[in-house]
């Protein structure tokens, strides 16, 4: 998943660096274990020092022969000093550092409570609950919540709102919300006022929740208390209301900021972008990318994956390249994430060549391929029907040592299906079996569909009894196959009883569902009933897909009998209609008829023929629609779906 969040504030120290300055050699020895006067005299000399400086000479020279697991004495004084001094900051370093050398011998609560206990035996001039505030900081960053949440209760004094901020992350992290609105709720109780950070964290966790309506009002009530919102707390309530589609309140809260002289940042821009692209608004996405340009808030890799999957998803080809060559001169890497956009905008497009270039290239840059890239490469191959090709990519993948996984062998059981190769198909699925993966949903349902095409109906019904026994629910694609199945096979009670237990479960018909069961009422001389059938269905609510086909083939029919003569366009609409419902006989009744009508398809035309062909498997025709574009001069890979059909 993609991140376009602000990145989490670093430790501002790590053990390592945290001991760097107050001891004196990396790998502390302790020869022998000092007396009781000598560790008294020499942290009342840390609590007596006169500066941090003098206090620091003093622990460091001590400290190396006094091992922390022993006696926390002296840590407890420096701690304590430094914490005087508001020296917080290194105060906690200390800690974390102890945490961590006590992490080795003692579990987190003993640590915790050692820790705890020490401090709570130096006796100062009353800055208590700071020292235990830095304690809960530094358990916090340490990932132990919830001992930090034990000091908190065992102190019994509110710590400053810093510690208490600390907490919330804390405990935001561990994913125990209720927790954090606990500790929350008790610091508005006892008086403490949230800061600016609180509210940011209050934000985060109810946006990551999707409670976008408590995220507004944490939003307008830090404003309302007087705290300005920072870049990282608009940037959080936009991508939150970006996640959940409300495009024109982040557009709002966008505006507000800048109003406000707080300057949108990468994440912020990445986030509108992606929220724009997850509704295929190009426009939006682009107005965005732009516009940061011109603010001069550089891309990153986020931002390019963001436009280059969007512009592939809808077949812009030319548009993608674009963006691609805009990346490389702002010296943006690609990653592996964007070239398999790229390989799959242009399989979808059917140029698995340039998809296979894609591949070539990544691997001259050094950029591995993963089970993603091999995925669809093979769908591609699959695609056009050259699935031993996706075989041997798979075997390649194999030698490599990458996870061969379930979708890459239903992507290679759906291309032998396609094929009609169905022991080809079985033999797939067995090794995927040998490999210790079990066949899922789609094994089941893609085997069910390749074993009704190819006539083989008691195979596809043993296949539908044993995945109901497992427990898998069969989904659209496989009942209609079911369905389209029995009737041809003249079994019209059985397919009806199918459709039936389909709508019993709760799973929506599609296009051609419908179609099939119109089809096979209408060849069993039940005409009344698919006509009712057919009714039915559009009072319901059904998309109405099949009906318009129908609706549009009368009204070219009606125009020709008026004596009109019907255009490209209207040739276009129904072939796409008919597509969409995988009727391919009327298709191909269309093309003749335009001939005979003496009008010549042009390039969208034969681009929607390609690519319908394909998708129902009809792949010799496809390729003869290629060979019409290729004889008009036209590159198949420029033309775009989003171009009149006139």
């Amino acid at each position: 998943m993609l991140k376009f969040s602000p990145p989490r504030r670093k430790p501002l120290c790590s053990q390592k660096t945290s001991l760097a300055f107050l001891c004196s050699s990396a790998t502390p020895s302790f020869p022998s274990a000092p007396s009781s006067p000598y560790l008294s005299n020499m942290a009342a000399a840390i609590l007596n020092s006169t500066t941090p400086q003098q206090a620091l000479r003093i622990f460091n020279s001590a400290s190396r022969n006094v091992n922390p697991a022993k006696t926390l004495k002296l840590h407890s004084a420096i701690v304590h000093f430094l914490t005087e001094a508001k020296l917080y900051v290194k105060a906690r370093c200390l800690i974390e550092g102890l945490i961590e050398i006590l992490r080795e011998t003692r579990k987190p609560h003993k640590v915790c409570s050692s820790i705890f206990n020490a401090l709570s035996q130096v006796q100062t001039s009353g800055c208590s609950p700071n020292v235990f505030g830095v304690l809960i900081g530094a358990l916090c960053e340490r990932g132990l919540a919830d001992e930090g949440y034990w000091v908190y209760r065992k102190m019994g004094k509110l710590p400053a709102v810093q510690a208490c901020n600390a907490l919330l992350n804390g405990i935001l992290k561990t994913d125990r919300v209720e927790l954090m609105w606990e500790v929350y709720n008790d610091m508005v109780l006892n008086g403490l006022l949230p800061s600016e950070v609180t509210y940011g964290i209050l934000i985060d966790a109810s946006c990551d929740r999707g409670d976008i309506v408590k995220a507004r009002l944490l939003f307008e009530e830090m404003i309302e208390r007087g705290l300005k919102p920072t870049v990282v707390i608009y940037t959080t309530l936009i991508h939150g209301l970006c996640i959940e589609n409300e495009m024109l309140e982040a557009e709002s809260i966008f505006a507000r900021m800048r109003d406000s002289g707080v300057v949108p940042n990468l994440y912020t821009y990445n986030a509108l972008i992606d929220g724009y692209a997850k509704m295929a608004s190009v426009e939006k996405a682009r107005k965005f990318y732009y516009e940061m340009l011109d603010q001069g808030v550089l891309p990153n890799v986020i931002t390019y994956s963001i436009l280059i999957y969007l512009l592939c998803k809808i077949g812009e080809l030319v548009a993608f390249r674009s963006y691609f060559v805009h990346m490389v001169k702002l010296n943006v890497i690609p990653n592996v994430y964007i070239y398999n956009c790229l390989m799959d905008g242009f399989c979808e497009a059917g140029d698995l060549s340039a998809a296979m270039g894609m591949h070539l290239e990544m691997e001259k840059f050094g950029i591995s391929p993963d089970a993603v890239t091999y995925g669809i490469l093979m769908k591609g191959y699959c695609r056009i029907g050259r699935v031993e090709d996706a075989e041997n990519l798979f075997c390649k993948m194999n030698k490599k040592g990458l996870m061969l996984n379930s979708v890459l062998y239903n992507t290679l059981i759906d291309g032998y299906c396609k094929k009609g190769s169905m022991e080809k198909a079985v033999e797939i699925s067995s090794q995927m079996i040998e490999k210790g993966l079990q066949p899922d949903l789609v094994t089941f349902c893609t085997l069910i569909n390749g074993y009704c095409k190819a006539g083989q109906l008691e195979a596809a019904m043993g296949l539908y009894n044993e995945m109901t026994i497992k427990g898998y629910k069969p989904d659209v694609v496989a009942y209609s196959a079911l369905i389209d199945g029995h009737f041809k096979n003249g079994y019209t009670d059985a397919a009806l009883q199918l459709h039936k237990e389909m709508m019993d479960a709760g799973i929506a018909p599609n296009v051609f569902t419908i179609s099939c069961v119109i089809d096979g009422l209408c060849k069993d001389g039940q005409i009344n009933n698919a006509i009712n059938f057919f009714l039915e269905q559009t009072t319901a609510g059904f998309s109405a897909e099949v009906g318009q086909i129908f609706k549009a083939s009368k009204f070219l029919s009606d125009m020709r009998g008026s004596g009109l003569q019907p255009e490209v366009s209207d040739y276009a609409a129904l072939i796409q209609g008919h597509f969409g419902a995988k009727h391919v006989f009327p298709v191909m009744m269309l093309q003749a008829d335009m001939v005979k009508m003496g009008i010549l398809p042009n390039a969208f035309i034969y681009k929607v023929l390609d690519r319908g062909y394909q998708e129902t498997a009809y792949f010799a025709s496809a390729q003869k629609c290629r060979d019409h574009l290729w004889n008009l001069g036209l590159d198949y890979t420029t033309l775009s779906f989003t171009q009149s059909p006139v």
